[in-house]
């Protein structure tokens, strides 16, 4: 962004999160360049062979059978998502909990969308369980901008701009997912086949795990490991401290005692199914959780690899209660293949070691998506704000 120049003379804008804008630019309420209409329910018009997109704060959900508005749109959130608004062309049904805007003549559909990603929508909404915006609020919120050519060369300029940045988040975020592609490539191979690509092979008699090493053993979960369901903690019997609380998603903060000794493996039982937190201190886990108990002699990081390989069998036997959640008797009884203790070590080993090196990576990756994502949104406000001069750049 820094080759873009300012322009030339600029004035205080009077409004706080604004600061200085050009000279020639105008200030006013958001009212003057959008109309702010209420959504509605859409179950009279749902249809799901309907012509016309249904939009809620994600965009589009369902199909209707009629439209609300057609033409170019801000869709601003006015309960739950407040702050992502959305920009539209063509005919659409808006729901109850979004507001649509009529634009202005004098106003560039585009750059009332990027001014509306500007929105401090936190100094707006509730602060309840479920955020809300009140349209009236979004009315006088106070904005500045140019004439409607002016506009247009900015909000030209700003979507090549972000079309450029978007690719390269796109082809980045692809790349993350190849990687972890990689990595569950990697569990699996090794889990199942082994470090040695010349040993003997025999058919293990379960379909899904097909041949593995001859002196591999072949048998029920839990002769590597049990589970045990894991223990109630309300949040206001929590004492300060340093010991891990264990979800079913992973770590959720601390407390000054622990119930289960490390190292240790927990799963979900309810909530988040089908992923394994390796833990390496003694720790407290959660009643949504599953956590071991017993490893025979097993090593636990090895088991750890193992289970990750076989998480879609555990969502496989979640699904069979009418609330999803994990029966620890069902994945106990998982059959799974496995070498002795020595060579459960190398595995694990080597794969520690190839996963960190993945995991590097990854994080490196996910680190510059991080920054396109601030540049974007950095570039949006010094372009809808002044900060920068695009008219020759459109």
């Amino acid at each position: 962004m820094s080759h873009y120049k300012p322009y030339p003379a600029y004035r205080d804008s009077g409004v706080k999160w604004i600061g200085q804008v050009p000279e020639h630019w105008k200030k006013m309420p958001f009212k003057r360049v959008a109309s702010i209409c209420n959504g509605h329910d859409y179950k009279e018009v749902e249809n799901a062979d309907g012509a016309y997109p249904v939009i809620g704060s994600g965009g589009e959900f369902a199909r209707a059978s009629d439209f609300m508005f057609d033409g170019e749109s801000v869709l601003l959130g006015r309960k739950g998502t407040i702050d992502k608004p959305l920009y539209i062309n063509g005919p659409f049904w808006a729901v109850d909990t979004m507001f649509y805007t009529k634009i202005a003549d004098n106003a560039f559909p585009k750059f009332v969308y990027y001014n509306a990603l500007t929105i401090p929508f936190g100094l707006y909404s509730t602060n309840t369980a479920l955020p809300s915006m009140a349209g009236e609020d979004l009315s006088s919120h106070l904005i500045v901008a140019p004439d409607f050519e002016e506009q247009k060369a900015i909000a030209t300029c700003v979507d090549r701009e972000t079309t450029r940045i978007d690719a390269l988040i796109t082809k980045k975020t692809r790349f993350i997912e190849l990687l972890k592609e990689k990595r569950q490539a990697l569990i699996t191979h090794a889990v199942t086949k082994g470090l040695d690509p010349n040993v003997a092979m025999k058919d293990s008699g379960v379909e899904w795990i097909g041949v593995v090493p001859a002196h591999w053993s072949v048998a029920i979960l839990k002769r590597f490991v049990v589970f045990q369901r894991g223990h109630d903690l309300p949040s206001d019997t929590r004492v300060e401290g340093t010991v891990p609380v264990v979800s079913s998603g992973g770590y959720s903060g601390t407390h000054n005692v622990a119930i289960a000794k490390a190292p240790g493996i927990v799963t979900g039982r309810y909530g988040s199914l089908g992923e394994f937190t390796f833990v390496e201190e003694d720790y407290w886990p959660l009643n949504t959780a599953l956590y071991s108990i017993e490893l025979h002699n097993n090593d636990h990081r090895f088991v750890w690899y193992l289970l990750q390989n076989i998480s879609d069998l555990f969502l496989l036997y979640s699904a069979k209660a009418a609330v999803p959640g994990i029966d620890r008797n069902d994945i106990h009884e998982i059959y799974v293949a496995a070498p002795q203790h020595d060579e459960q070590r190398q595995i694990a080993k080597y794969l520690d070691e190839q996963c960190d090196r993945i995991n590097a990576i990854t994080e490196k990756t996910q680190r510059s998506i991080d920054l396109l994502k601030e540049r974007r949104a950095a570039f949006i406000t010094a372009a809808v704000t002044g900060q920068i001069d695009l008219r020759e750049s459109a």
